[in-house]
């Protein structure tokens, strides 16, 4: 509460600190061009008072105006006037008969904040102003007041120091991006060129709009009027070359049209600022035309334009074109308002607003570049895992081809020496006395198992998969489920079965159960006391999946990543040549395989395959 009384109380004296001057009366003259050479006299007909003609509309044949205002009683010796928003190419001002104020433009800027000290003669005084200008009305409702003259500056500044720190801080930060530009890649060159060149005009066009300047470094006028038109110049195309950066062309390319029209456009208006510099302002009435009547008519065009794009990308679910949207919509709201008030008052309109729009779309831009950075960061990230993928693949299937060469020709050389010594062994054990027998029947055994190895190379290097037909799933499950219960039920564990009746694929039965038997009787190993083995199958869209889960002991990451590579295995009699020959059947069917495996929880194995046509 004490807050908000002293926050009050401090407003109060603020206002007291100040007088405004709201009564005043105006006379027109048809002289103009040149300083008069004294003030009218006060009993001369046709002075107007404000409130028989709040207007005040120019006749046509006048083009100065003079002003006559009475100044308020006060005894201090630091008074002092600060009369704002006042319009002219030439100002004067009189305290009676003395001139203490004079200002020649020859630039065309005619806005004019004039701050004097007041003599303490003028106490209860009239103070005349003199004012050469091509406005239709002279705007002073409300801007004129009187108090301590030091009270008054302060408040001058304040009120025009927000521009100077926000064009400052926008020319700042374009001038930091255009130094970046020098180390981004190429993929990013033209949007952030485009926003640098929007930022750094926008920075110049604010501190070059305030009055500041122009109160203060008076002398500079042309270069910041210059420096003012230029940067309107620029930011038009810059700123179609982000939104068509952004979004693309438009339809019927509508928005790199506009962008190429903007850029002929600015370059003619630059040229009509050339030649009417170098002439002295003879091209001026042209120059004015097309670089403020025409630019701003072009201007409402491109915010419709741009407005009706982005607000199409928005309702069609693109993101950066809903923050643009938000961004652009605000500005452009603020601008077209000011831009229509501007021509309904026939130019006697200070803009206000437009800079406020300007911040937020700034800002709206600035997170549409940095989403964008952030997709296409992602994006490389993404093709980076894809092409060590790619790679690894690669490497493997160099490795797998060698092998396969290898494995094949081995195994067939091998078989048939393995057979004959079958033979022979067979013969023997049939005359075989009984405690021969014993070791006969171990090696036909072992002889067995090499040949189980050895089909198991000649699958690995060529998986034939035989005539295709169509299998139903859960058929082939119901038969693995037979084969392989026995074996779950001896380590304590059971497996369980949950798929559909219609799912179907194309395959071979033989060569789809090898597969899969080989995959669960992992994962029964695996196992513990009271583990299981849960397999599920579902179709999305043209794939089935089927998925494999165990609740066993798991596998390292290390040992996780080299599954299916050749002769690899963590079992202690394993040759590797089981998940091998898994993962070549399921290559052939079209298909892929996917472990995730974490250590104590278990391991899943995911199989997708094409789904038979309906």
């Amino acid at each position: 509460m004490t807050t908000l009384c002293g926050s009050f109380a401090s407003v109060r004296a603020e206002s007291a600190d100040f007088t405004p001057i709201t009564e005043w009366s105006i006379l027109w003259s048809d002289e103009g061009g040149q300083m008069p050479l004294g003030i009218p006299d006060a009993s001369e007909p046709g002075w107007t008072d404000r409130r028989e003609a709040p207007d005040h509309m120019k006749p046509s044949a006048s083009h100065s105006a003079w002003i006559r205002l009475q100044l308020p009683a006060f005894d201090s010796l630091s008074q002092g006037i600060l009369i704002r928003e006042t319009f002219g190419q030439r100002v004067a001002v009189y305290a009676g008969h003395e001139k203490i104020y004079e200002s020649s433009r020859s630039y065309n800027y005619e806005l004019n904040h004039i701050l004097l000290p007041l003599p303490k003669s003028m106490s209860d005084n009239n103070l005349y102003i003199w004012l050469d200008t091509n406005r239709d009305h002279v705007m002073l409702e409300g801007k004129i007041m009187t108090g301590e003259f030091y009270r008054l500056l302060q408040k001058f500044v304040k009120a025009n120091l927000a521009d100077i720190v926000l064009g400052s801080a926008f020319i700042f930060i374009a001038l930091v991006m255009l130094i970046c530009i020098l180390f981004l890649n190429k993929k990013y060159l033209s949007g952030v060129f485009s926003l640098s060149l929007i930022i750094l005009s926008v920075g110049i066009v604010v501190i070059t709009y305030s009055p500041f300047l122009y109160t203060i470094f008076d002398e500079y006028g042309h270069l910041y009027t210059h420096l003012y038109d230029i940067s309107l110049f620029v930011l038009l195309p810059s700123f179609s070359h982000f939104f068509e950066t952004v979004f693309g062309p438009g339809r019927n390319q509508i928005l790199t049209k506009l962008r190429k029209f903007q850029i002929v456009y600015s370059l003619f208006c630059v040229l009509l600022l050339v030649i009417n510099s170098v002439t002295d302002n003879r091209f001026f009435d042209m120059y004015y035309f097309f670089s403020v009547q025409v630019l701003g008519y072009l201007m409402i065009i491109q915010f419709v334009i741009l407005v009706g794009s982005s607000t199409m990308y928005a309702f069609k679910g693109n993101k950066d074109a809903l923050i643009f949207n938000i961004g652009f919509a605000f500005f452009a709201l603020l601008g077209l308002a000011e831009l229509l008030q501007f021509f309904m008052s026939r130019g006697a309109y200070s803009f206000v607003l437009w800079k406020w729009g300007v911040v937020s779309f700034i800002i709206a831009l600035i997170v549409m570049l940095g989403r964008q950075f952030a997709q296409n960061h992602e994006q490389i990230l993404k093709y980076s895992k894809e092409l060590e993928m790619f790679n690894n693949q690669l490497q493997r299937s160099e490795k797998v081809e060698m092998i396969s060469e290898l494995a094949a020709s081995v195994a067939h050389e091998v078989r048939n020496p393995l057979q004959v010594t079958r033979g022979f062994l067979q013969l023997l054990s049939g005359r075989s006395r009984t405690g021969e027998q014993e070791y006969l029947d171990l090696a036909l055994t072992e002889l067995d198992r090499a040949a189980g190895i050895i089909t198991d190379f000649l699958t690995f290097a060529k998986p034939e998969l035989g005539k295709d037909s169509l299998l139903q799933i859960a058929e082939e499950f119901k038969l693995i489920e037979g084969i392989l219960a026995p074996l779950a039920n001896l380590r304590g564990g059971r497996i369980s079965v949950d798929v559909p009746e219609d799912l179907v694929i194309r395959g071979n039965s033989s060569k789809f159960k090898q597969a899969f038997i080989n995959i669960i009787k992992n994962s029964i190993e695996a196992l513990d006391k009271e583990g299981r083995v849960h397999i599920c199958s579902y179709r999305d869209e043209n794939k089935v999946y089927i998925h494999v889960q165990d609740n066993g002991e798991g596998m390292e990451e290390e040992v996780l990543a080299r599954l299916g590579e050749p002769y690899f295995s963590n079992k202690t009699k394993g040759t590797g040549l089981g998940l091998m020959v898994t993962f070549r059947i399921i290559e052939a069917m079209g298909g892929s395989i996917h472990f995730s495996s974490k250590k104590g929880v278990g391991t899943a194995a995911l199989v997708m395959l094409p789904a038979a046509s309906d």
